[in-house]
Protein backbone atom coordinates (compact mmCIF):
# COMPACT_ATOMS: atom_id res chain seq x y z
CA UNK A 1 0.00 0.00 0.00
CA UNK A 2 1.35 3.43 -0.93
CA UNK A 3 1.82 5.68 2.10
CA UNK A 4 -0.32 8.78 2.52
CA UNK A 5 1.21 12.11 3.49
CA UNK A 6 -1.10 12.28 6.51
CA UNK A 7 -3.70 10.00 8.03
CA UNK A 8 -6.99 9.68 6.18
CA UNK A 9 -10.12 10.32 8.23
CA UNK A 10 -11.94 7.40 6.61
CA UNK A 11 -9.22 5.08 7.95
CA UNK A 12 -9.25 6.48 11.49
CA UNK A 13 -10.92 4.06 13.88
CA UNK A 14 -13.42 5.16 16.53
CA UNK A 15 -15.04 4.26 19.83
CA UNK A 16 -17.79 6.03 21.83
CA UNK A 17 -15.31 6.73 24.64
CA UNK A 18 -12.46 8.03 22.42
CA UNK A 19 -12.02 11.60 21.20
CA UNK A 20 -12.41 11.80 17.45
CA UNK A 21 -10.23 14.05 15.26
CA UNK A 22 -11.50 17.61 15.44
CA UNK A 23 -10.30 21.18 14.81
CA UNK A 24 -7.46 20.91 17.33
CA UNK A 25 -6.27 17.58 15.88
CA UNK A 26 -6.33 19.01 12.36
CA UNK A 27 -4.49 22.15 13.49
CA UNK A 28 -1.71 20.08 15.09
CA UNK A 29 -1.26 17.93 11.98
CA UNK A 30 -1.34 21.03 9.77
CA UNK A 31 1.41 22.51 11.95
CA UNK A 32 3.50 19.37 11.45
CA UNK A 33 2.86 19.63 7.71
CA UNK A 34 3.96 23.27 7.75
CA UNK A 35 7.18 22.22 9.51
CA UNK A 36 7.67 19.04 7.44
CA UNK A 37 10.91 20.14 5.75
CA UNK A 38 12.49 20.86 9.13
CA UNK A 39 11.18 17.57 10.53
CA UNK A 40 12.69 15.57 7.68
CA UNK A 41 16.04 17.34 8.09
CA UNK A 42 15.82 16.79 11.85
CA UNK A 43 15.89 13.01 11.39
CA UNK A 44 14.32 12.19 14.78
CA UNK A 45 15.21 8.83 16.25
CA UNK A 46 12.39 8.69 18.81
CA UNK A 47 9.00 10.39 18.38
CA UNK A 48 6.46 10.42 21.21
CA UNK A 49 2.82 11.45 21.33
CA UNK A 50 1.27 12.02 24.74
CA UNK A 51 -2.47 11.47 24.59
CA UNK A 52 -2.91 9.69 21.27
CA UNK A 53 -6.73 9.47 21.28
CA UNK A 54 -7.85 8.11 17.91
CA UNK A 55 -4.30 7.82 16.56
CA UNK A 56 -4.83 10.46 13.88
CA UNK A 57 -1.83 12.58 14.93
CA UNK A 58 0.75 9.83 15.56
CA UNK A 59 -0.27 8.09 12.31
CA UNK A 60 0.09 11.39 10.44
CA UNK A 61 3.51 12.05 11.99
CA UNK A 62 4.71 8.57 11.05
CA UNK A 63 3.48 9.03 7.49
CA UNK A 64 5.02 12.50 7.23
CA UNK A 65 8.40 11.13 8.25
CA UNK A 66 8.17 8.09 5.99
CA UNK A 67 7.17 5.45 8.52
CA UNK A 68 9.70 2.76 9.39
CA UNK A 69 11.81 3.74 6.39
CA UNK A 70 12.59 7.02 8.17
CA UNK A 71 14.59 5.26 10.88
CA UNK A 72 12.33 6.84 13.51
CA UNK A 73 10.79 4.87 16.36
CA UNK A 74 7.28 5.95 17.32
CA UNK A 75 5.66 5.72 20.75
CA UNK A 76 2.20 6.89 21.81
CA UNK A 77 0.57 6.96 25.23
CA UNK A 78 -2.95 7.49 26.52
CA UNK A 79 -4.60 7.15 29.91
CA UNK A 80 -7.71 5.78 28.19
CA UNK A 81 -7.34 2.07 27.30
CA UNK A 82 -9.98 2.42 24.58
CA UNK A 83 -7.82 5.09 22.94
CA UNK A 84 -4.86 2.73 22.85
CA UNK A 85 -6.96 0.09 21.08
CA UNK A 86 -8.38 2.59 18.60
CA UNK A 87 -4.92 4.02 17.86
CA UNK A 88 -3.66 0.52 17.13
CA UNK A 89 -6.43 0.05 14.59
CA UNK A 90 -5.75 3.43 13.00
CA UNK A 91 -2.04 2.71 12.67
CA UNK A 92 -2.69 -0.71 11.15
CA UNK A 93 -5.13 0.79 8.64
CA UNK A 94 -2.40 3.16 7.46
CA UNK A 95 0.38 0.59 7.38
CA UNK A 96 2.51 2.26 10.04
CA UNK A 97 3.59 1.15 13.51
CA UNK A 98 4.06 2.66 16.95
CA UNK A 99 4.62 1.25 20.40
CA UNK A 100 1.45 1.95 22.38
CA UNK A 101 1.37 2.38 26.15
CA UNK A 102 -1.70 2.74 28.37
CA UNK A 103 -0.43 5.18 30.98
CA UNK A 104 -0.89 8.66 32.43
CA UNK A 105 1.28 11.08 30.40
CA UNK A 106 4.52 9.05 30.33
CA UNK A 107 4.44 7.32 33.69
CA UNK A 108 6.76 4.31 33.69
CA UNK A 109 8.67 5.52 30.63
CA UNK A 110 10.80 8.26 32.17
CA UNK A 111 13.79 6.08 32.95
CA UNK A 112 13.82 4.49 29.51
CA UNK A 113 13.22 7.67 27.49
CA UNK A 114 14.95 10.34 29.57
CA UNK A 115 16.80 12.72 27.25
CA UNK A 116 16.09 10.61 24.16
CA UNK A 117 12.91 12.00 22.58
CA UNK A 118 13.65 14.09 19.49
CA UNK A 119 10.04 14.98 18.62
CA UNK A 120 7.11 15.15 21.04
CA UNK A 121 3.56 16.04 20.01
CA UNK A 122 0.79 16.85 22.47
CA UNK A 123 -2.84 17.80 22.07
CA UNK A 124 -3.54 18.02 25.80
CA UNK A 125 -6.83 18.24 27.67
CA UNK A 126 -6.98 22.05 27.56
CA UNK A 127 -10.66 22.89 28.13
CA UNK A 128 -11.28 24.77 31.40
CA UNK A 129 -13.38 22.48 33.61
CA UNK A 130 -13.92 21.76 37.31
CA UNK A 131 -10.79 20.12 38.69
CA UNK A 132 -12.74 17.00 39.70
CA UNK A 133 -13.28 16.18 36.00
CA UNK A 134 -9.54 15.92 35.32
CA UNK A 135 -8.41 12.33 34.80
CA UNK A 136 -11.94 10.90 34.67
CA UNK A 137 -12.50 7.63 32.89
CA UNK A 138 -13.41 7.56 29.24
CA UNK A 139 -13.69 10.41 26.79
CA UNK A 140 -13.85 13.14 29.46
CA UNK A 141 -10.13 12.66 30.06
CA UNK A 142 -9.50 13.90 26.50
CA UNK A 143 -10.67 17.45 27.13
CA UNK A 144 -11.03 18.12 30.89
CA UNK A 145 -8.18 20.50 31.73
CA UNK A 146 -9.19 21.81 35.14
CA UNK A 147 -8.79 25.44 36.15
CA UNK A 148 -7.86 27.56 33.10
CA UNK A 149 -7.36 24.28 31.26
CA UNK A 150 -3.87 24.07 32.74
CA UNK A 151 -4.00 21.15 35.20
CA UNK A 152 -2.76 18.52 32.76
CA UNK A 153 -0.61 20.91 30.70
CA UNK A 154 1.33 21.89 33.82
CA UNK A 155 2.00 18.21 34.53
CA UNK A 156 3.14 17.53 30.97
CA UNK A 157 5.69 20.36 30.68
CA UNK A 158 8.18 19.07 33.30
CA UNK A 159 7.85 15.56 31.85
CA UNK A 160 8.64 16.94 28.40
CA UNK A 161 11.69 18.70 29.81
CA UNK A 162 12.98 15.39 31.19
CA UNK A 163 12.30 13.32 28.10
CA UNK A 164 13.37 15.67 25.31
CA UNK A 165 16.86 15.22 23.92
CA UNK A 166 19.30 18.08 23.47
CA UNK A 167 17.86 18.55 19.98
CA UNK A 168 14.30 17.70 21.05
CA UNK A 169 11.25 19.56 19.75
CA UNK A 170 7.86 19.81 21.44
CA UNK A 171 4.72 20.68 19.48
CA UNK A 172 1.79 21.55 21.75
CA UNK A 173 -1.80 22.66 21.17
CA UNK A 174 -2.89 25.53 23.42
CA UNK A 175 -6.06 27.53 23.82
CA UNK A 176 -6.14 31.26 24.52
CA UNK A 177 -7.73 30.50 27.92
CA UNK A 178 -4.63 28.44 28.82
CA UNK A 179 -2.50 31.64 28.78
CA UNK A 180 0.08 30.58 26.14
CA UNK A 181 2.14 33.59 27.22
CA UNK A 182 2.63 32.08 30.66
CA UNK A 183 3.31 28.62 29.21
CA UNK A 184 6.06 30.06 27.02
CA UNK A 185 7.57 31.92 29.96
CA UNK A 186 7.58 28.73 32.03
CA UNK A 187 9.40 26.92 29.24
CA UNK A 188 11.82 29.81 28.77
CA UNK A 189 12.81 29.45 32.42
CA UNK A 190 13.65 25.82 31.65
CA UNK A 191 15.83 26.94 28.73
CA UNK A 192 13.45 26.66 25.78
CA UNK A 193 12.78 29.01 22.90
CA UNK A 194 9.39 28.96 21.21
CA UNK A 195 7.59 29.93 18.06
CA UNK A 196 3.99 29.78 16.95
CA UNK A 197 3.87 27.35 14.05
CA UNK A 198 0.15 27.81 13.42
CA UNK A 199 -2.73 29.93 14.74
CA UNK A 200 -6.33 29.04 14.00
CA UNK A 201 -9.62 30.49 15.18
CA UNK A 202 -12.87 28.53 15.10
CA UNK A 203 -16.36 29.51 16.17
CA UNK A 204 -15.65 28.14 19.64
CA UNK A 205 -11.95 28.68 20.31
CA UNK A 206 -8.68 30.25 19.29
CA UNK A 207 -5.87 27.71 18.95
CA UNK A 208 -2.11 28.17 18.94
CA UNK A 209 0.28 25.36 18.01
CA UNK A 210 3.55 26.22 19.71
CA UNK A 211 6.90 24.62 19.00
CA UNK A 212 9.53 24.53 21.77
CA UNK A 213 13.22 23.71 21.51
CA UNK A 214 16.22 24.06 23.81
CA UNK A 215 18.00 27.42 23.61
CA UNK A 216 20.63 28.55 26.15
CA UNK A 217 19.62 32.21 25.69
CA UNK A 218 16.01 31.64 26.67
CA UNK A 219 16.47 31.67 30.44
CA UNK A 220 17.96 35.17 30.22
CA UNK A 221 15.13 36.36 27.99
CA UNK A 222 12.54 34.92 30.38
CA UNK A 223 13.37 37.50 33.02
CA UNK A 224 12.84 40.37 30.58
CA UNK A 225 9.60 38.86 29.26
CA UNK A 226 8.32 38.33 32.79
CA UNK A 227 8.98 41.98 33.57
CA UNK A 228 7.11 42.99 30.40
CA UNK A 229 3.99 41.05 31.34
CA UNK A 230 4.01 42.49 34.85
CA UNK A 231 4.29 46.09 33.69
CA UNK A 232 1.87 45.79 30.76
CA UNK A 233 -0.45 42.99 31.76
CA UNK A 234 -3.49 44.43 30.01
CA UNK A 235 -1.90 44.13 26.57
CA UNK A 236 0.57 41.47 27.59
CA UNK A 237 -0.95 38.49 25.84
CA UNK A 238 -1.39 40.08 22.44
CA UNK A 239 1.95 41.86 22.52
CA UNK A 240 3.77 38.78 23.74
CA UNK A 241 2.36 36.58 20.99
CA UNK A 242 3.28 39.26 18.46
CA UNK A 243 6.83 39.45 19.80
CA UNK A 244 7.06 35.68 20.00
CA UNK A 245 6.02 35.32 16.37
CA UNK A 246 8.45 38.01 15.22
CA UNK A 247 11.31 36.61 17.26
CA UNK A 248 10.58 33.10 16.04
CA UNK A 249 10.46 34.04 12.39
CA UNK A 250 13.74 35.88 12.88
CA UNK A 251 15.28 32.82 14.47
CA UNK A 252 13.89 30.43 11.88
CA UNK A 253 15.28 32.70 9.20
CA UNK A 254 18.71 32.50 10.77
CA UNK A 255 18.69 28.82 11.68
CA UNK A 256 18.01 25.73 9.64
CA UNK A 257 17.20 23.69 12.73
CA UNK A 258 14.02 25.21 14.14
Amino acid sequence: MMPYRIAQIRLVSSHPEVYEPCDDSFALVDALLADRTNLLEHRPRICLEIGCGSGYVIASLALLLGGEDSGSYFIATDINPHAVSVTSETLNAHGVHAELVNTDIASGLEGRLMGLVDVMVVNPPYVPTPDEEVGCDGITSAWAGGENGRSVIDKILPVADKLLSDKGWLYMVTLTANDPCDICLDMKKKGYAARIVLQRSTEEESLHIIKFWRDPNSQLEANDAKLLTKTDHGAGFGSFLSQLSQMSFWRSGNSTNN
